[in-house]
């Protein structure tokens, strides 16, 4: 078979699955950016998924016993040079990982000609969770609808009707992944009477808002909410310090949460929140396996491995092993096909037994998958800046499904028909 291109032992497989077949190396590439404007949340999360895989190939050889080549393909978060990594590596490949909402948009159509699972763990198109029409697209543990509706839980502490007669600025990145939240605020906002300001900051602009930051002065928001990436979110922050809006005013999305942002301005950003899917846990078990086969063999990049991002990116590359894990189960199989790993993605389980079980309790909510479901909606903490680190500020959240699910329907929907001819799951019930 063509996804698997070098040999590991077959008593490791055999031992696993009970079979005496050869097993040969899971390519799973990983469209990196670890260059350009957004270099400085690509590292962190690409260090963090790397170490993770490096991590089950060291102490387990790997999954299943076949051993996982994570190679990475680098876009500068680039969407033209993202499609040229999936492209270069589709055909080796038992799944891609784009990272940038713009790259997921273009290779989203390709992949069912592919057959390709696409994972984008927390990011991409919201709609992607209703998988009866975008069966080869899977976003767990939390869409970013999900994030917009649990950020606005907690800036209304929990009863959205005291919003009426304020005003919400969304300060975003004018990119795709920047729009994201916008359907749904827009919604919200029509549904709970608030003043609505869309502040959008181009590419040109991540460094100096200053234009931005002067209009949300005259605004004079209750709150604003940070949809930004990389050098964004560090220029946002330094902004908000510097006009002295409050921070505890200042909400952001999980990719705005990110300790060196913070850092930089130390105590002047107490009170700042990001809202996340995945929480540090520095002593979890998992960081002494991560210790003894990873870091003391020099195997990692890894310099600041209890921030937010690094262990997220252990999260990320958690999800897609135990995708190809249930794969394997499943099948009866370790030399799982890309249409195979989609099947495992569908049927994630990740229980808090299981997560006890990988040494990672705590670092995410439990959630599960479905052929409708391809998201998992776990919910997220609320994470504080408290001056020197980012500390749990609330119990878990989690996002209004009742509202959410009939747009995400209703958008996927909407996408088919504007890309006709689209194949759509017809066997799977929308409500399972």
């Amino acid at each position: 078979m063509k996804h698997f291109t070098k040999l590991a032992t077959a008593a490791a497989l055999g031992s696993v699955l009970g079979t005496a077949a050869i097993a040969q190396e899971l390519y799973t590439p990983n469209l990196a950016y670890r260059t350009g404007p957004f270099a400085a949340t690509g590292i962190p999360l690409m260090n963090g998924q790397a170490d993770y895989m490096t991590l089950l190939n060291e102490r387990d050889g790997g999954i299943g016993g076949v051993t996982v080549d994570f190679e990475e393909c680098e876009t500068g978060y680039s969407t033209e040079k993202g499609v040229e990594c999936y492209e270069r590596t589709k055909a080796d490949a038992v799944v891609t990982q784009p990272w940038s909402t713009g790259i997921t948009l273009q290779v989203l159509p390709k992949t069912n000609t592919d057959e390709i699972p696409i994972l984008a763990p927390g990011y991409g198109f919201s709609p992607m969770a209703y998988g009866k029409v975008f069966q080869w697209a899977f976003n767990p543990p939390s869409s970013y609808w999900d994030g917009a509706s649990m950020m606005m839980q907690a800036i209304s502490g929990g009863d959205m009707a005291s919003l009426s007669g304020t005003k919400i600025v969304l300060l975003h990145l004018d990119h795709p992944y920047g729009k994201e939240p916008i359907p749904l605020l827009e919604k919200m906002a029509e549904m709970h009477g608030f003043d609505l300001v869309l502040i959008p900051v181009g590419l040109s602009q991540m460094q100096n808002q200053s234009s931005q930051w002067l209009q949300i002065r005259r605004e004079r928001p209750d709150f604003v909410l940070m949809w930004g990436w990389g050098a964004m979110n560090a220029g946002a922050i330094t902004e908000a310090v510097k006009t002295r809006y409050p921070m505890d005013q200042f909400v952001g999305i999980w990719w705005a949460g990110h300790d060196a942002d913070l850092q930089q301005v130390g105590e002047d950003g107490a009170g700042y929140r990001s809202i996340s899917w995945s929480m540090p846990q520095p002593d979890a078990p998992i960081m002494a396996d991560l210790e003894e086969y990873v870091f003391s063999r020099g195997l990692s990049q890894a310099e600041d491995t209890d921030w937010v991002f690094y262990q997220r990116g252990l999260v990320i590359s958690m999800i897609l092993a135990e995708g190809m894990r249930t794969a394997q189960q499943m099948h009866d199989t370790a030399e799982i096909t890309p249409a195979q790993l989609r099947d495992g993605l569908e049927n994630l389980e990740i229980t808090e037994e299981r997560l006890a079980e990988l040494g990672m309790s705590g670092m995410v909510p439990p959630f599960s998958t479905s052929c409708a479901d391809h998201t998992g909606h776990s919910g997220g903490w609320m994470l504080e800046w408290d001056g020197e680190k980012f500390v749990q500020a609330s119990d878990l959240l989690m996002p209004d499904r009742d509202l959410i699910r009939p747009l995400e329907i209703a958008a996927a929907e909407e996408y088919a028909e504007a890309n006709a001819p689209w194949p759509v799951n017809e066997a799977c019930d929308p409500e399972s």
